[in-house]
């Protein structure tokens, strides 16, 4: 018991002269506090002034994947939507990077500009702080698209694309959560290089900024004012935000910003296998020799790579000798490569270390280059889909046995559209007999037709061949 009071006496002590020294001591640091934070307000208060305006306000109106489809496997469905997203330029002549699921499938696309860094409207009408935007380019890969408006002398922000953040890191996300235009949130970077899918190759930026529903497509940016990712997603399971926020790191946007200004699309090259991160069951599983890094987990019949001798269960070290460490490394290898030569892939076999040499063939991404607003000149209202003309490459993709025809992309939610059998992944070949080959075809086909009127159509779903036969309403 004596040991016990003695012990606490010399911790009341050490307590007391802690308190006396933080009472007597710090008296003029005490004083220098205020200072110090108002001096990091006014830091957070310039850098807002700076940042601010040049993160826009994107709303688009469109045609969308419809909320009442989000437990439906077997099909999908399309409806009118408006949405609100964010952007940010990147150049004062008008370009500005978002994210492509802000635009996809829009039909109309508006770029709000911010009001003055003192909170006031701009001394102009407010209309001419709006325009109409279009597409230069989707990426679907990164969830990058860039938009082009008509607008010179604007403010822009320029992307950190030559040294990556570091954990820690102080970085602010702007943007408009929940349609709130030019708010700024402030977090660290929780990770600098995330990857959360094993099978998704990205890697992303982590921080615990807030970010919620229409800071998609903003800027993160660091102290200096610049991006050093594009806030795209959130991991929460009540929609708000949690602290697990991720961004596309600026490194990416620029070589993808680039690709998309300049040519429309990002060119790269296609092995013909699928890849898929390793984990430690999946190399227990399988028996592999390490339990980390990318193994090959389809390789295309008659592809570059099963012509060059790679096979399934293959271990990817190394490309154009990157180390392969991630799904996202590979892919990065795969966009970097230079064409006009092999691409030396090196594979471990077992216990074997094998260098083989693939004559990959380009990829253009034309999917990716195609203008989100041409949806609405897709949709065939009266018979309640989104229709698109089968062109060669669809074809080999799709594997179908005839060709031409028209693809059924999605169906709309259109109460006044007729039941007609038609599934998402039908082709239509024949109106009545007549074949059809564009979607102007088969609306003048249907106009045509009066109520009351049969309609047959020849499809091919699933590789067969069958009558769909309705009357027209």
């Amino acid at each position: 018991m004596m040991v016990c009071e003695a012990d606490m006496k010399r911790k009341l002590d050490a307590a007391t002269s802690v308190l006396v020294a933080l009472l007597l001591l710090p008296a003029a640091a005490r004083a220098d506090e205020p200072a110090s934070l108002r001096q990091f307000s006014t830091a957070l208060s310039q850098l807002a002034d700076r940042v601010s305006p040049a993160v826009v306000q994107i709303v688009v109106s469109g045609y969308g994947l419809s909320a009442t489809d989000e437990q439906r496997t077997d099909a999908a469905f399309v409806a009118r939507q408006r949405g609100i997203g964010s952007g940010v330029i990147v150049d004062p002549s008008g370009y500005i990077v978002t994210n492509a699921h802000v635009v996809q499938g829009a039909q109309r696309i508006q770029v709000l500009l911010a009001s003055t860094s003192s909170g006031r409207a701009r001394r102009d009408s407010m209309k001419k702080g709006v325009f109409t935007a279009r597409v230069i380019g989707i990426h679907q890969e990164s969830d990058l698209a860039v938009l082009k408006i008509d607008a010179q002398g604007l403010p822009a922000l320029p992307l950190r694309d030559i040294a990556p953040v570091k954990q820690g890191e102080l970085v602010f996300a702007i943007g408009s959560p929940q349609g709130l235009a030019s708010s700024m949130s402030m977090g660290v970077v929780s990770a600098p290089a995330r990857e959360p899918d094993l099978d998704v190759p990205m890697l992303f930026v982590q921080t615990d900024a807030p970010i919620n529903p229409g800071n998609s497509g903003g800027p993160l940016v660091n102290v200096d004012g610049e991006i050093v990712g594009i806030n795209t997603f959130i991991l929460s399971r009540s929609g708000g935000s949690h602290g697990l926020g991720f961004a596309i790191p600026a490194r990416v946007v620029s070589f993808v910003y680039e690709g998309l200004r300049k040519n429309g699309r990002v060119d790269r090259i296609e092995l013909g296998v699928g890849a898929q991160g390793i984990s430690p069951a999946l190399a227990d599983g399988l028996g592999l020799a390490r339990d980390w890094g990318v193994v090959i987990s389809d390789v295309a019949p008659r592809g570059p790579a099963d012509v060059a001798g790679l096979r399934c269960g293959d271990i990817v070290d190394f490309v154009d000798g990157r180390p392969i460490d991630s799904a996202a490394s590979l892919l990065v290898a795969l966009y970097r490569h230079t064409g006009g030569r092999p691409v030396e892939v090196v594979v471990l076999r077992g216990r074997e270390r094998l260098t083989v040499r693939v004559s990959a063939a380009e990829r253009g991404g034309a999917m990716d280059a195609i203008d989100a607003p041409d949806l609405e000149r897709q949709v065939v209202a009266r018979l309640g889909i989104v229709a698109v003309p089968v062109d060669e490459k669809l074809q080999q993709v799709a594997r179908l046995r005839e060709r031409g025809g028209l693809l059924v992309a999605a169906r709309t939610l259109d109460s006044t559209s007729v039941e007609s059998g038609l599934l998402q992944g039908d082709v239509i070949h024949s109106f009545n007999r007549a074949a059809i080959d564009s979607v102007d075809g088969l609306r003048s086909a249907i106009d045509e037709r009066k109520p009351g009127e049969a309609v047959v159509l020849q499809i091919e779903r699933s590789g067969r061949f069958h009558y769909l036969y309705f009357a027209m309403e």
